[in-house]
């Protein structure tokens, strides 16, 4: 799967995150990981471009085909630098190629879930071509394709900040230990498995106890028996100041990104007008929803 490249990059991101998130953490090979992602993110978008736009005419879903990956690749290239510039601010270690490779593996779950859905859209406009029906139930499909690809986003934030990616590099201070006199330690004396401990009942008589050497990590039981020690407690790493304003730059992300879908309108096309590339910007995203959901209801 190390290999897979083009559409296939996905089934590695969804049957191996941890060794997406492993060679991130190593920076290794992002260049081509990130191309890989890129063209099956650029080529799944254009396909549900395709379909929004086919409510109107063959020409609007031509041009959603482009606008569509245009819209995701154009609010990445806004917002990456605001996130690198995030991380730098609060100590962590990433670097530009491990930035990118992090959003583009949320940009490429995010399409290829669209995708997914592509044929239940397809459906509904043969069986229901209902104009405010169709809008709300594609940007429902994006709204949590996107709630999907942001968790993987974060999922791989957590990946890094437990291998101290996200937090400054600590230095330690040599601390001269106090010299002392050296002491010749006792050498360990076998311990007889099962010999009585803790008021045990001794063996039966006339069986030899068996003599063996207690191993490092091991500890007995109550009847002389070797088992492994309990282990600590592994200690998280407690989340830095970047994970929090992770969530505020997905905020950001997702009013940049909505912002923009409205000034690159149309995508679905409205059947009462006739094709046009761009529309005048008016009104907002988020208005115009309020009134796709007043006129259907």
């Amino acid at each position: 799967m190390a290999n897979a490249s083009g559409l296939l990059v996905i089934e590695r991101i969804l049957r191996d995150r941890q060794g997406i998130w492993q060679q991130v953490v190593e920076d290794r090979a992002l260049s081509k990981l990130t191309g890989q992602m890129m063209i099956s993110s650029v080529i799944a978008l254009a396909c549900y471009g395709a379909v929004l736009g086919s409510f109107h005419s063959v020409l609007m879903a031509l041009t959603s085909a482009v606008k569509l990956p245009l819209l995701f690749l154009v609010t990445l290239a806004i917002c990456l630098p605001t996130l690198y510039l995030f991380n730098l601010v609060f100590g962590a270690r990433l670097s530009v190629r491990q930035s990118l490779a992090l959003v583009m593996v949320a940009l490429t779950v995010t399409a290829m879930l669209a995708l997914a859905f592509a044929p239940i859209a397809l459906f509904f406009l043969i069986t229901a071509p209902d104009y405010s029906f169709f809008k709300l139930l594609n940007v429902a499909i994006l709204a949590l394709s996107a709630l999907v690809g942001l968790r993987f986003l974060t999922g791989g934030m957590r990946v890094l900040n437990d291998h101290g990616l996200l937090a400054p590099e600590k230095k330690e201070t040599p601390v001269e230990a106090p010299v002392s006199p050296a002491v010749a330690a006792p050498a360990p004396e076998p311990v007889p498995v099962g010999a009585p401990a803790n008021g045990a009942p001794a063996p039966a008589p006339g069986v030899p106890p068996a003599v063996a050497q207690v191993p490092p990590g091991y500890m007995l039981t109550p009847i002389g028996q070797p088992r492994p020690a309990p282990r600590p407690a592994a200690v998280k790493q407690p989340a830095p100041p970047s994970m929090a304003l992770l969530y505020v730059w997905i905020l950001l992300f997702g009013f940049v990104g909505t912002q923009l879908a409205w000034t690159l309108r149309p995508f679905f096309g409205s059947p009462g007008m006739k094709f046009s590339l761009y529309r005048e910007i008016d009104g907002n995203f988020y208005a115009e929803i309020f009134r796709t959901l007043s006129h259907l209801f």
